[in-house]
């Protein structure tokens, strides 16, 4: 399935669980050797212990990673569980690592995702943040990160914050010369993020339109992110910088986004979720 262009390998392990390993995850994420994708989504039976929720949504990312959140997959899950007739409901309920999400179908064929409210405390990103003095712009902060280029430079300054997975968003003039290939690795595992981050790179066009390239922990850039996109609103926002309903051109296709800007609301995303095929796969025992 993809979900503007950011693509999953979906798994139904509602029956049982599959128990596959890292190297196994890779397999299926390897564009040569195994399927291909961005991240693998793997759609099992709630917990027993959480009343009211219809799934439980497990990612992990194309190097094998168990991760928090993925927006864009959350559409496509949904998507997943009504054509395999696990569910006829038009939305759903649906626990992840990162917390409780609940996408809906709209009439349109595109899905809606409440993405719950977004995390600014820096314990729980986590980032430190120690030694640093953040710039104030609009109602919120820009931290500054030094030691990411290679070469010698000033230190740039990104906003930092959780959908359910960290993020920092950094302002670019123009996202088809910003450095994502160069710099966006070196931010996903800078040291002051000790379980590494998404790196945002975020054009703004109006105050109701922004461009977005996203460095996916894990994953590398991808043509569309949905938790970065929401990272990105919330933090243009924040900083004074955008409305409270901004469309998100990804490399991939269009997002919406809506955040009334107070701090515990939650995010909507909406965007499209489509299946590309349904096939069957040996998974070696231990890939190479």
């Amino acid at each position: 399935m993809q979900g503007a262009g950011n693509d999953f390998v979906m798994l139904d392990e509602t029956r049982a669980p599959l128990g596959l390993s890292a190297a196994q995850y890779r397999f299926l994420a390897d564009r040569r050797f195994g399927v291909g994708a961005d991240q693998i989504l793997s759609v099992r039976p709630p917990p027993r212990d959480m009343p009211g929720i219809d799934f439980e949504y497990v990612i992990h990312n194309a190097d094998g990673g168990e991760v928090e959140q993925c927006g864009n997959g959350a559409r496509c899950f949904l998507r997943f569980v009504r054509e395999q007739g696990l569910t006829t409901r038009e939305s759903v309920k649906v626990k992840t690592l990162g917390g409780v999400i609940e996408p809906r179908m709209q009439p349109d064929g595109r899905v809606t995702v409440d993405m719950g409210a977004p995390v600014f405390d820096l314990a729980r990103l986590p980032f430190d943040a120690a030694g640093l003095t953040p710039e104030a712009s609009g109602s919120w902060q820009k931290w500054p990160l030094d030691h990411v280029l290679p070469a010698p430079a000033a230190p740039f300054l990104i906003a930092v914050l959780s959908m359910g997975n960290p993020h920092a968003v950094q302002l670019v003039d123009d996202v088809d010369t910003a450095p994502v290939e160069q710099s966006g690795p070196l931010i996903e595992r800078h040291v002051r993020f000790p379980r590494r981050v998404n790196a945002g790179f975020m054009q703004i066009v109006s105050r109701s339109q922004i461009r977005l390239r996203v460095y996916e922990r894990g994953a590398g850039e991808t043509l569309a992110c949905g938790s970065g996109a929401c990272a990105a609103v919330v933090a243009g926002i924040r900083l004074g910088l955008l409305d409270h309903r901004v469309d998100v051109q990804a490399r991939g296709g269009l997002l919406s986004i809506e955040w009334s800007g107070e701090l515990q609301a939650p995010v909507l995303m909406t965007g499209p979720a489509t299946t590309v095929f349904a096939a069957e796969i040996d998974i070696p025992d231990q890939p190479a």
